[in-house]
């Protein structure tokens, strides 16, 4: 790798960043089918701030954020990157690059302050502005319906996603939204990586709203680990196929749209040959994503979950399989590192935690011995590992039938270092060989593998405020500056893609 990277250099000094970003990996728009979409992504709690603006309503991110110890840089939200306010301005920024699209959430409780009742209007008005204003500058929006930001006044009244309650009141919000703009908006995301919801709200506890057993509630002040997880993520499939099911019998027809899910999906690699450690490969991916997709596509959870589970896994009833099988047009996939998985034949983690990330009686490590699947980005979990991507579209085709998927989230971060200047905060030279070589290979697997890819989303357009990580970690094309009145500037990635678009 040290080897390539020095050639990487001196292309650079020698050739002019222009010239050498716009041919890096031999990549243009060309080497994608017709009509691809190219895209970045957010969501409303990361971007919007003006949390106590205009009727919207206190979520369960707002009251974690604010508890002490939760996040890791003591920030908040409550400003972010302030795209409620600056929207025209960024959506200038993706009409520089030439992106098609922009992936972005709709905040519930902006649309219903308290989670149902009265619609507020100011929020209706608000993602209005913002739609008509992508519109006007050739970008089509993409609209996550719920990125984990619950509208606080649901947990309190009745624990949010642990209450078959949701699942009417998030279709109310849902109908609500597609009425709104679904003369405008063709693609629909109902959620935002449930696995990551399902656990690192309901089992470890770190992020909202904080739910977990763990040691004995010594990390956590409720929660039941084993239990909790499983009921959140059934009711997050029966809100899914819910809505779904309203989109396609009322809008459909008219608003000729498409709707999915998007999922967090982290491949697996095994760690050796051994037949205990392939067979912990697969209970790895059918506890991370066939959780959720064997439901959509087979009407039931994996063999290997409810082995394993047991009881404590909820079923569907007949009338649940017929609404959850089938209920999406595409499948969005967040993609960003690979691991190796190997067997957890003790079970230490199991005893020790007695939690459901346990479960699958895998361990899975970014190591192999001493070596490192791949180099690290700034994040201690993301490892840059690009053929993964290729290897889990192929097995997106080969276990699922070749539906349509989208990329809806991929990229890499960079450390929020007070002790570099802006100029060098720039050179962002790494971000661009991840691009390059993870969408070269997804090009691969569409052309030569035959996977039905049809667009690829950047996490993100700008640095944001990254969930428990806060502002220390930096995915954005562009730079943004926290201590400046947030002026936003270009990274060199911009540039990369702006060439890339531009490319025949």
């Amino acid at each position: 790798m040290a080897f390539k990277d020095g050639i990487f250099v001196i292309l650079f000094v020698l050739c002019g960043i222009q010239e050498c970003l716009s041919v890096s990996n031999g990549l243009s728009r060309g080497s994608f089918p017709n009509g691809f979409v190219f895209g970045t992504a957010s969501s409303a709690y990361q971007y919007e701030g003006a949390v106590n603006e205009d009727g919207r309503g206190p979520t369960v991110w707002d009251k974690f954020a604010h508890s002490f110890g939760k996040v890791l840089d003591f920030s908040n939200a409550d400003v972010a990157v302030d795209q409620y306010h600056r929207y025209e301005e960024d959506v200038q920024l993706m009409a520089d690059i030439g992106m098609d699209a922009y992936r972005f959430s709709i905040a519930w409780s902006r649309i219903f302050p308290n989670g149902t009742g009265q619609v507020n209007q100011a929020g209706i008005d608000h993602y209005n502005k913002l739609i008509d204003a992508l519109l006007a500058k050739g970008i089509k929006p993409y609209v996550t319906l719920f990125h984990w930001d619950l509208p606080q006044a649901l947990e309190d009244r009745y624990r949010g996603w642990l209450s078959t309650q949701i699942i009417n009141d998030f279709a109310t919000y849902a109908d609500t939204c597609f009425n709104a703009f679904g003369d405008r908006v063709k693609d629909w995301i109902t959620f935002n990586e449930p696995h990551t919801l399902a656990i690192q709200g309901y089992d470890v506890g770190l992020q909202a709203p904080g739910h977990c057993s763990i040691l004995l509630h010594l990390l956590c002040r409720g929660g039941n680990s084993r239990t909790e997880p499983y009921i959140v993520a059934h009711n997050i499939l029966l809100s899914h196929a819910t809505s779904v099911n309203i989109y396609k019998r009322k809008y459909k027809a008219v608003q000729k749209g498409s709707i999915g899910m998007s999922f967090d999906v982290m491949w697996y690699e095994s760690i050796s040959n051994a037949s205990k450690d392939i067979a912990a490969t697969q209970r790895a991916l059918d506890f991370h994503f066939g959780w959720f997709m064997d439901p959509i596509f087979f009407g039931e959870y994996p063999s290997s979950m409810r082995e394993r589970v047991g009881n404590r896994l909820p079923t569907f009833s007949a009338k649940d399989v017929a609404l959850v099988k089938g209920s999406l047009d595409f499948v969005g996939i967040n993609h960003y590192t690979t691991y190796y998985a190997m067997e957890n034949s003790t079970n230490l983690i199991g005893v020790v935690f007695n939690d459901a990330l346990a479960d699958s009686g895998t361990i899975n490590l970014p190591f192999k011995g001493l070596h490192p699947i791949g180099d690290r980005s700034s994040s201690i979990w993301l490892y840059i590992v690009p053929r993964g991507l290729r290897s889990l579209m192929n097995y997106i085709k080969d276990k699922y039938g070749n539906p349509p998927v989208i990329i809806t989230e991929n990229g890499m971060d960079d450390s929020n270092n007070p002790f570099i200047s802006i100029k060098n905060a720039l050179k962002d030279e790494k971000r661009i060989r991840y691009h390059s070589e993870y969408l070269g290979n997804l090009s691969a697997a569409i052309k030569d593998d035959g996977c039905d890819v049809r667009g690829y989303f950047v996490w993100s357009l700008l640095d944001n405020w990254e969930w428990a990580a806060g502002y220390t970690a930096r995915f954005g094309l562009y730079f943004v500056d926290y201590n400046d009145n947030l002026k936003r500037y270009p990274k060199n990635s911009v540039q990369w893609f702006k060439n890339l678009l531009s490319s025949a």
